[in-house]
């Protein structure tokens, strides 16, 4: 325990101190703080505190939380009293003392900065940085006529080389530097195989040289830097047939040069497994159906092959495996690896699913995923347009695919004419929602391959999910910058489910709602029209963005925020919201820091709630 942070805990709030040294038990201590914080906030309606016009609201908005976190209502619902943890502080209650984290006092250092007006959101994160370069911020109100339009402008040139400066951090796939590294790396593939620029171009040669047993990761080791960590969570993967795999061309966009991760941390984070995901999953390997489906796909199964979490849509998997396998893949608990023989459903199956399709006439969009559809063949991929285009009632077909990411050759011409070609204007729309990452992996080939389904009509959309490898400052604008350079519109953002296996690749929730309205706006609106958003298990997605689709009801001793989410279906039908336990945002930035962040830049972090 920090005693440095709980002297500056009571520091920021010695009312607040007060009042729980003085209740001789909890429901007193509740009832003095509700008291307070009502006080409080009517000070500031009645304005007999002046606060500035944003801390203004930032201060109500962290007295609305606080009422939260003392609420006995969210006590029973969270199954612990934040407040009794609170109080434990001041009562010089040893055990209490010890088990609180850092995480929790931070978390309330911050809350009562914001309750007394003093979060510090009116100037903003970047000012005091172009301050700190010398920008002369101007007050435009004191100005007027082209005078003020030449002075803002002059300022706005001046924020975007400092944004600009965060965006040059991670450069594009399509950059002539990095494109050079990779055709080092391409050939240096295409030698150990004895193979041409031809064998590479053709995805049936990348999918026969995926990268997935043992005697793969020896190759592997021939060919690229890896850390004692990865060859060993590797090596245990493959014992275990915990999914992996990682087609040559995907391995081309690692730096050859180094095994830290210190540049291609996007790219090996999506295949290469920590420790404790691959322990946790040999762990329960033989309840892995069950125990690892967090969004409850069993539940949600109407028939075989189908999931069906809303009125009008529902996903239909043809094809359970894929060329290559994302560590985080949602489906991870029936997959068990890159293009396996038992991957491919049946005909008999198959048929029963679009049987259903033709049934339920309230399925006006299809969304095809799996595993990856597109691994199929052509005849498969016709077959199954033919009979969802006799369905009259099926308006949307969506193709989820990763193909363009990690094997771009697949988008022949021949694929997207087919798939084009069931496209009937004011009838029928095709389009394909893809997943890449980082403008890392936005490539020449990814832009090709989009251009080719561009030309015959058919869109592409991209949800992005935001894990701590991508979650740095203006990391994703540079990713949503380099996807409409290539033709991609953003779609989703996903907030990375909190899978238990997939610890290391989680954020705050606070960390996406805060690069969506410090860093996405400072982009074009056409580049920022992805939805951010939380999977509910078993319910569906819910916009992150609305305090109404969601409570912060309680703090737990790690730090952890806990959450009611509440369901799409609100207002419709009566279903149970769903508690989740957050990643500390103290943990979260401890973690950038290690990894060369300032965390200086996201201190407002804290004041999303």
């Amino acid at each position: 325990m920090n005693k440095s942070l709980i002297e500056k805990l009571w520091s920021e709030n010695p009312e607040i101190y007060k009042l729980l040294k003085e209740s001789e038990n909890l429901q007193e201590t509740r009832q003095k703080f509700f008291e307070f914080s009502k006080d409080l906030e009517w000070k500031y309606r009645e304005g007999e505190e002046k606060l500035h016009k944003l801390e203004y609201t930032t201060a109500l908005e962290a007295i609305k939380v606080f009422n939260n976190l003392i609420s006995l209502r969210n006590e029973k619902i969270a199954g612990f009293s934040t407040l009794d943890h609170l109080r434990g502080l001041t009562k010089d209650n040893q055990e209490v003392t010890e088990e609180v984290s850092d995480g929790f006092l931070e978390e309330f250092i911050h809350l009562f900065k914001a309750m007394k007006g003093k979060a510090g959101i009116s100037s903003g994160w970047l000012r005091p940085l172009l301050e700190k370069d010398g920008v002369k911020i101007v007050d435009f109100a004191k100005i007027k006529g082209r005078e003020a339009g030449i002075s803002r402008s002059n300022y706005l040139d001046k924020l975007y080389e400092k944004v600009q400066d965060f965006i040059n951090r991670y450069p594009s796939g399509c950059d002539d530097e990095l494109v050079k590294e990779r055709e080092k790396n391409r050939q240096k593939i295409l030698d150990y195989f004895g193979a041409t620029i031809d064998n590479w171009k053709d995805y049936r040669w990348q999918l026969k040289h995926i990268f997935h047993n043992m005697n793969h990761l020896g190759i592997l080791k021939k060919l690229v830097p890896l850390s004692d960590e990865d060859l060993e969570a590797i090596k245990i993967a493959i014992e275990n047939k915990i999914p992996l795999g990682i087609t040559p061309y995907y391995l081309s966009l690692f730096d050859f040069s180094r095994s830290d991760r210190k540049y291609d941390y996007q790219v090996r984070s999506q295949v290469i497994p920590p420790m404790h995901y691959v322990t946790l999953m040999k762990e329960h390997r033989k309840e892995r159906s069950y125990y690892f489906d967090f969004m409850g796909e069993h539940d949600t199964s109407p028939k075989e092959l189908i999931t069906r979490r809303y009125p009008m849509i529902s996903i239909l998997k043809p094809y359970d495996t894929c060329p290559q396998i994302c560590v985080y893949c949602q489906r991870n608990w029936e997959i068990t690896g890159p293009m396996m023989p038992e991957g491919m459903v049946s005909k008999k199956a198959l048929d029963k699913a679009l049987d259903w399709f033709a049934e339920h006439t309230s399925m006006r969009d299809v969304l095809i995923t799996g595993g990856d559809p597109l691994a199929l063949n052509d005849d498969r991929i016709k077959y199954i347009m033919d009979r969802l285009c006799q369905m009259d009632h099926v308006i949307n077909i969506r193709w989820g695919t990763r193909t363009p990411v990690t094997v771009p050759m697949r988008i022949t011409n021949e694929l997207t004419k087919l798939i084009g070609s069931y496209i009937e204007p004011g009838k029928r729309n095709v389009c394909i929602v893809t997943h890449i990452e980082s403008s890392s992996e936005v490539t020449p080939e990814l832009a090709e391959a989009v251009m080719k389904f561009r030309k015959q009509g058919v869109y592409m959309y991209n949800q992005l999910v935001y894990t701590l490898e991508t979650s740095r400052r203006f990391q994703n604008v540079a990713a949503r910058i380099a996807m409409k350079k290539a033709g991609v519109d953003p779609y989703y953002t996903f907030y990375p489910k909190g899978k238990e296996e997939h610890k290391d690749y989680l954020v705050p929730v606070a960390r996406l709602w805060q690069e969506r309205k410090e860093e996405a706006r400072l982009i074009p609106g056409i580049f920022r029209t992805d939805e951010p958003v939380f999977n509910v298990p078993r319910l569906g997605k819910n916009h992150v963005r609305a305090w109404q689709d969601r409570e912060l009801i309680a703090l737990n001793k790690e730090g952890r925020r806990i959450y009611l989410w509440h369901p799409w279906e609100k207002g419709i039908a009566l279903v149970e919201p769903y508690i989740y336990k957050d990643l500390p945002i103290y943990k979260y930035l401890q973690e950038l820091e290690t990894r060369g962040e300032n965390i200086e830049e996201y201190k407002s972090i804290w004041y999303y709630y």
